[in-house]
């Protein structure tokens, strides 16, 4: 017996064969060729996450993502607009900030000194000739497009249109919690030791989440069942979990809040997913008692009992808003049995560390969550590149994951022979 190692060329079969309310098959997550499939169609064609503007908060400020061969800046123009620019010099395509992030007033090429400014017009070129026009050789801009505070990249020339309708859609969940009013208390990246769609699967069901004790102090134990699913045993849990959703839905409803959920996760080229649910506990935040970890409230809302919004976009991203902080997550393949998990803690701007809120608290529930499902994830990867892997059922709990592996597989025939 060995591993299907298919080359790329037979992509499109591996597609094909894929079973719905099955996994994929092996080399999806083994293939270097696949990987590099994914880069060029998923994250090449597509809207992803990036980064947040609190990243940003002041002109000259940037991050740089990378993703394969590609490197952009993400920066804040002297005008406080929130820009996107491939990192590469346009005379001889030196790369131009090799840092992680950090702060400029123009942007110099560490090669020959080309200079431009942050909104990226060519500045100076030294020794240039008379008849070089600067207007001509500015930096290649890349798509951009922020939803409350929230950067998405595409690295396409036309990116899918979609965006918009989910830019309106989203919105109004999140525009009363100011996130382009939050700044960073706390941010973590982890390089787990899997693909990076058993990252992004691993996220979207909680069949595992007996294995996150500190998350699932504030899930609910009927959280994810049917009503005609819950045990008679879990039927006081129930009973308080319907309690704690009522209470949470008139306070949406004085505060003009939405709470309904979204779900268009496999068939649009921007699927997504939003909905505001109730914690347990306190019902606060994500802390071992469901308590607020900051004194200052994110935003113009007025009760720390918000629950959390929690919001997920194809194809790398996922996030929690709670009434007095916000928790991003971004996934970024760099190999084909490697990703890097980020994770941004948000919190007001005004808050103070160590007098509003302590990072250790702030950040504990999901630096244990994250090691946690890192392990998980290395886990899997190690069983999908074994010779005895054959996908498996899901379970009626994990329709998210078929729900993005569906997704993953149309986006991919779209682009596929």
């Amino acid at each position: 017996m060995s591993i299907d190692t298919r080359p790329t060329e037979d992509l499109g079969s591996l597609l094909r064969e894929r079973v719905p309310g099955m996994p994929l098959a092996g080399p999806f997550y083994t293939s270097p060729e696949i990987f590099e499939a994914d880069l060029a169609t998923i994250f090449g064609q597509h809207w992803f996450f990036a980064a947040t503007e609190a990243e940003i908060p002041e002109p000259g400020d940037y991050v740089t993502i990378t993703l394969g061969t590609t490197s952009v800046i993400v920066l804040r123009d002297d005008d406080e607009q929130v820009r996107a620019f491939h990192n590469v010099c346009r005379h001889r395509g030196a790369r131009l900030l090799p840092e992680r992030s950090g702060s400029v007033g123009n942007l110099v090429c560490g090669y020959h000194s080309w200079t431009y400014g942050t909104d990226g017009r060519l500045l100076f070129a030294p020794g240039q000739p008379a008849g070089l026009d600067p207007s001509c050789w500015g930096l290649r801009t890349v798509p951009l497009r922020s939803i409350s505070g929230l950067v998405f990249l595409c690295l396409a020339a036309e990116p899918p249109a979609d965006l918009e309708d989910v830019a309106a859609r989203l919105t109004p969940y999140l525009e009363k919690h100011r996130l382009t009013d939050a700044k960073v208390a706390a941010q973590v990246d982890l390089v787990e030791d899997g693909n990076w769609k058993l990252v992004m699967e691993n996220n979207r069901e909680c069949y595992h989440c007996d294995g996150h004790p500190e998350l699932s102090a504030t899930f609910f134990l009927t959280y994810g069942l049917a009503e005609d699913e819950v045990p008679e045993r879990l039927r006081p849990d129930h009973e308080r979990y319907l309690a704690a959703e009522r209470d949470l839905l008139a306070t949406c409803a004085r505060l003009d809040l939405p709470h309904t959920r979204i779900e268009e996760l496999s068939a649009p080229a921007t699927g997504f997913r939003v909905q505001r649910e109730p914690l347990d506990g306190r019902g606060e935040s994500f802390s071992t008692d469901g308590a607020a970890l900051c004194r200052r409230l994110l935003g113009h809302v007025d009760t720390t009992r918000l629950g959390r919004l929690s919001i997920h976009t194809q194809p790398n991203a996922w996030f929690h808003v709670m009434s007095d902080h916000a928790v991003v997550f971004s996934v970024l393949p760099l190999a084909a049995d490697r990703t890097l998990v980020r994770t941004t803690w948000l919190v007001d701007q005004d808050a103070v560390e160590g007098v509003d809120y302590d990072v250790d608290a702030l950040t504990h529930v999901w630096r244990e969550t994250n090691a946690q499902d890192g392990a998980f994830v290395a886990r899997a990867q190690e069983g999908v590149s074994s010779p005895a892997y054959t996908p498996g059922p899901y379970m009626p709990s994990e329709y998210q994951v078929d729900e993005f592996v569906t997704w993953y597989v149309a986006r991919m025939c779209e682009a596929t022979p």
